[in-house]
């Protein structure tokens, strides 16, 4: 009869547990960004309009595919890894108009940049995305005319959504470039910065809105870290490059003051949301530790060369990009960082995802319980014994260990 009782009781026990604990899984996941999240966006669009395109040729997707994949690496992205983590199916590209999109969708689109192409024509600027409506504000429009085949109600849509991932970024890169290839100085583009994060703050609040529980913002990489930027935007001054890195500094200030702006954008949510789960997720700390110390995560090719591509230093060239006939992949991608010049190979995003996952580069990881942080927030602003709010004793930009 005591032994009966135990058991009950356990059973009990166990089942209290599973109800009390947080759960970490997601229903769905949607995804807005650039090639470093498209997984399939830009070929639709590529068909459709007949512009020439690589990612549906080998060798992409080689390494876990084992066909072209339609995605910029030789293997998955964070995206996949996510989807993966929490047991849903690989995001289908959303204009591919394919099926069911209950468990996610992918708005990101190879190429995309944060501002709008009437940006760049006002500005006299020169874009690869100028003939295609591919911006941030174009991908959230895109979101809303799916929107009601996911829910009717108002409260089916906060709590649907609510059992969803977000992923906002990375994004904003593209922008840059587009500005340093098109003449722009430094100080013109920081002042366009503020205007990219605008942009990127817009898309955060529409998602909050609509009630997303859980929203994912990356930052952006060090740039200067690049083969296409090492290549097209090179000096001829010893000083330009970081003598610990050999990459190029003003580049790397640029992805610096644009994650500052983010954390504080991020930091104003945090605020306006309190219930919600806004997560920086650090590409910049964890590719740099990748440049300084390749051999530790296993790359031991020279991580500021492109192991897909031909010709020149950093073997990368305008004229013979990878995917193009007679232009060969290396011969372990997985010892390499970079993929192409521009993207990183899947080892690398294996590596940043499981970072985002458990920290340390996501504040806070997507796997720690949010609702811990958040009690300890209140009880200290309770106990007066923060002086100031929780979240601005945190010096989001020198420490991502604060919290």
């Amino acid at each position: 009869m005591k032994r009966t009782a135990f058991i009950i009781l356990s059973f009990l026990f166990v089942l209290l547990l599973f109800q009390v604990t947080p759960s970490h899984g997601f229903d769905s996941i949607f995804s807005f960004g650039d090639s470093y999240t498209d997984t399939g966006n830009l070929n639709v669009l590529a068909k459709t309009l007949n512009i020439p395109v690589f990612t549906d040729k080998l060798p992409y997707g080689e390494t876990f595919f084992h066909r072209p994949s339609n995605r910029c690496s030789d293997g998955r992205l964070i995206v996949d890894f996510l989807a993966e983590e929490f047991g849903l199916p690989f995001l289908k590209p959303y204009l591919a108009k394919s099926g069911s999109y209950r468990q996610g969708a992918n708005f990101a689109v190879a190429g995309a940049t944060a501002l709008d192409p009437t940006f760049f024509k006002k500005h006299n600027l020169k874009t690869i995305a100028a003939p295609l409506n591919i911006s941030l504000d174009f991908q959230l429009q895109w979101f809303k005319e799916l929107k009601p085949s996911l829910c009717k109600t108002t409260k089916d849509c906060r709590d649907y959504f609510g059992r969803s991932l977000f992923i906002v970024g990375e994004i904003g890169g593209n922008d840059y470039i587009d500005m340093f290839v098109s003449g722009l100085s430094m100080e013109q583009v920081k002042l366009h910065a503020h205007t990219i994060i605008q942009t990127i703050a817009r898309t955060i609040k529409e998602v909050l809105d609509q009630g997303a529980g859980t929203v994912v913002v990356p930052g952006n990489i060090p740039m200067g870290c690049l083969p296409t930027i090492l290549t097209m935007l090179k000096s001829n001054k010893y000083y330009s490059y970081d003598q610990k890195t050999g990459c190029l500094k003003r580049y790397n200030i640029v992805s610096t003051y644009h994650n500052t702006l983010l954390l504080e954008a991020i930091n104003e949510f945090r605020y306006k949301y309190p219930k919600a789960k806004i997560i920086y997720a650090d590409y910049y700390k964890p590719l740099s530790n990748f440049v300084m110390y390749p051999k530790r995560y296993g790359f031991t090719y020279n991580p500021l060369v492109a192991c897909c591509g031909k010709g020149g230093k950093y073997n990368w060239s305008t004229t013979e990009l990878c995917g193009m006939p007679h232009v060969a992949a290396c011969q372990n991608p997985s010892a390499s960082l970079n993929w192409d010049g521009v993207h990183l190979t899947e080892a690398a995003y294996r590596y940043i995802t499981n970072s985002w996952l458990k920290g340390p580069y996501a504040v806070p990881p997507i796997l720690e319980d949010h609702w811990v942080r958040l009690d300890r927030w209140k009880k200290e602003e309770e106990e007066g014994r923060s002086g100031k709010k929780y979240w601005e004793m945190c010096n989001f930009v020198k420490s991502l260990d604060c919290l």
